[in-house]
C-alpha cells in the first residue's frame, strides 16, 4: 500500500512540475515572441517559421524511438544505454546529414532562396538532442519531472529571453532566433549530461539494438501517422475549400486543440515513465489506468462544456470582428476536447507495454478517418470539416480504449462509470453556464465582462459542488487522487476538514 500511495504520490508531484513547466513555457514563449517582435521583420518570423516546420517534421524520424524504449524497458542493462546512445548519435548524425544536403532543395519548395543557410545552421539541434537522448530518457526513467521541467525552463529562458534578444538587439535579424533556438538546445543538453550521467562508451551489441528498435520501430511508424492525422483536415480544406477557409480552420483548430494538447503531453510525459514501472503488475497498471482517465473526465469535460458556451464571447475578445463563422466550428472541435486528451492516457498505457505494433495500425486508421471525414464534410464547409475531424477523433479515442482495456483487464462497464462523475459535473456545471450566459446576453452585458463572470462563478461552483457531494461529482477515483493530493499538502491544511 505504501508503495502505491508513494508511486501515486510521485506521479501527482511529476504532474504539477510538468503542467507548470509547460504553462510557465507557453507564457514565457509568448512574451519572447512579442519582444522579438519589435526588434524583427515579419519576413525573418516567417523564415524561423519555415525552419521549425522542417526541424519538427524530421524530429518525428529522429533517434526512431530509442530514447522510448529505454523508458518502456522492464529491466534496462548497461548494454541497452550504449546502444542507445550509439543509436542516437548515428540516427542523430544521419539527419543533420540528410537535412543539411536536402537544404537547398526545401528552400525550392517553399519558394524562399535565403531558407537553405538558417536551415543548415538548424541542424546543430538534431546534434544536441542526440547526444542528449539517453540522459533524458534515463531522467524520465528515474521519474525525475520537477528536475526535468527545471531544465526545459531554465533553457528557455535562456535562449530566447536572453540570447534571442540579445542577438536580435546588435542587428542579427533571423540569425538572433536560429541562434536563441541552439543555445536553448546546447544548454539543455549540457544540463542533461552533467546532471544524468550514463555509460557513454559506443556499442553496437545485436541483442541490445534487437531490443531497442524493436519497440522504437512501432512507436515510429504509429508516430508518422500521427502526424498525418494531425494534418489531413488542413490538407482537405486547403485543396478543396480554399486559402481563406483554411486560415478559418486552421485558427480555429489552433485555439481548441492547442489546451488538449498542452494536457495530454503533460499526462502522457509523466504516466508513460510511471506505468512503465508498473507494467508487470496488471492490478496496479489497471488502478492507475481507471485513476488517470476519471480524473481527465473529471477536468476536461466540464471545461469543454464551459468554453462552448462562451465561445462566442471569447471569439469576439480574442479574435475581434469579423469572426464569427469561426464559432460553429470552435463549439463543434471544443465538444471533441476529452477525445483529443483521453485518448493519450491510452497512449501511454499501449507504449508501457509495449504494444506499439498495435498501436501502430489503430494510428493508421486514425489518419484515414480524419481523411475520410474531413473530405466527406468539406461539402457542408469548414463546419462539416470539423464535424468529421472529431468523428475521427472520437473513432481513435473508442480503438485505442478498446486496447488499453485488453492490456489492463478492465471492462467496458468500468470504463463508463469512470467517466460518470466528469459527466454529471459537465452537465451541472456546464449547463448552469449555458443558461447564465444566455441570462447575460438578453441583459446585453459586454464580452469581457460576460466572460469574467461565467469564470468567477463556474469555479467555485464546480468546488463547491465535489464538496458537498462527492460520491456524485468526484466518485471514487476522483476522492483516491483527491486523498493524494491532500497528502501532498502542507500539514496546516491537512488538519482541515476534507
Amino acid at each position: 500500500m505504501s508503495d502505491r500511495r508513494g508511486l501515486a504520490a510521485r506521479s501527482a508531484i511529476g504532474l504539477m512540475w510538468t503542467g507548470l513547466s509547460m504553462g510557465g513555457l507557453a507564457v514565457a514563449e509568448l512574451v519572447a515572441l512579442i519582444v522579438l517582435a519589435r526588434l524583427l521583420a515579419p519576413s525573418e518570423f516567417g523564415l524561423y517559421a519555415a525552419a521549425l516546420v522542417v526541424i519538427n517534421f524530421s524530429a518525428i524520424f529522429e533517434g526512431l524511438g530509442v530514447a522510448q524504449a529505454i523508458v518502456q524497458r522492464p529491466v534496462v542493462e548497461e548494454s541497452h544505454l550504449r546502444a542507445g546512445f550509439t543509436l542516437s548519435l548515428i540516427f542523430s548524425l544521419s539527419m543533420a546529414g540528410l537535412v543539411w544536403w536536402a537544404a537547398p532543395t526545401i528552400a525550392d519548395l517553399f519558394r524562399l532562396t535565403e531558407l537553405a543557410p538558417v536551415v543548415r545552421a538548424a541542424c546543430a539541434v538534431f546534434l544536441c538532442r542526440g547526444i542528449s537522448m539517453v540522459a533524458q530518457a534515463s531522467a524520465q526513467r528515474a521519474l525525475r519531472f520537477r528536475w526535468l521541467a527545471g531544465i526545459e525552463a531554465g533553457a528557455f529562458a535562456i535562449g530566447f529571453v536572453l540570447v534571442g534578444p540579445l542577438l536580435a538587439w546588435r542587428g542579427l535579424g533571423i540569425w538572433a532566433l536560429i541562434g536563441a533556438l541552439v543555445c536553448q538546445h546546447f544548454v539543455r543538453m549540457l544540463a542533461l549530461l552533467i546532471g544524468q550521467p550514463h555509460p557513454k562508451r559506443l556499442l553496437l551489441e545485436r541483442r541490445a539494438i534487437g531490443h531497442l528498435l524493436y519497440f522504437g520501430g512501432g512507436f515510429t511508424i504509429a508516430r508518422i501517422f500521427n502526424y498525418l492525422a494531425g494534418q489531413a483536415d488542413k490538407a482537405v480544406v486547403g485543396r478543396w475549400l480554399g486559402a481563406e477557409s483554411l486560415g478559418l480552420y486552421a485558427l480555429a483548430s489552433q485555439l481548441m486543440t492547442a489546451p488538449a494538447v498542452i494536457v495530454g503531453q503533460t499526462l502522457d510525459m509523466v504516466l508513460f515513465p510511471t506505468m512503465a514501472l508498473i507494467q508487470q503488475e496488471p492490478a496496479r497498471l489497471a488502478r492507475a489506468f481507471r485513476g488517470a482517465v476519471a480524473s481527465c473526465a473529471l477536468l476536461v469535460l466540464p471545461a469543454s462544456v464551459v468554453v462552448m458556451a462562451v465561445l462566442p464571447e471569447l471569439v469576439q475578445v480574442l479574435l475581434g470582428p469579423g469572426w464569427e463563422s469561426a464559432v460553429l466550428p470552435l463549439q463543434i472541435l471544443a465538444a471533441g476536447m476529452l477525445f483529443r486528451t483521453s485518448y493519450k492516457l491510452s497512449d501511454s498505457i499501449t507504449r508501457a507495454t509495449g504494444a506499439v505494433y498495435a498501436r501502430a495500425w489503430r494510428q493508421a486508421v486514425f489518419a484515414f478517418a480524419v481523411g475520410a471525414g474531413s473530405f466527406i464534410g468539406q461539402h457542408w464547409g469548414v463546419t462539416g470539416v470539423a464535424l468529421g475531424a472529431v468523428i475521427a477523433v472520437a473513432s481513435n479515442f473508442l480503438l485505442m480504449a478498446q486496447l488499453s482495456l485488453r492490456l489492463t483487464g478492465l471492462k467496458w462497464s468500468d470504463f463508463a462509470v469512470a467517466h460518470l462523475p466528469g459527466v454529471a459535473l459537465a452537465v451541472t456545471v456546464g449547463g448552469g453556464a449555458w443558461m447564465f450566459a444566455h441570462l447575460l446576453r438578453e441583459l446585453h452585458t459586454p464580452p469581457l465582462s460576460l466572460l469574467g463572470m461565467i469564470v468567477l462563478t463556474t469555479a467555485p461552483a464546480s468546488a463547491l459542488l465535489c464538496w458537498c457531494a462527492p460520491a456524485l461529482f468526484l466518485g471514487h477515483d476522483g476522492r483516491s487522487a483527491l486523498q493524494v493530493l491532500m497528502s501532498l499538502a502542507p500539514a496546516w491544511l491537512q488538519r482541515r476538514p476534507t
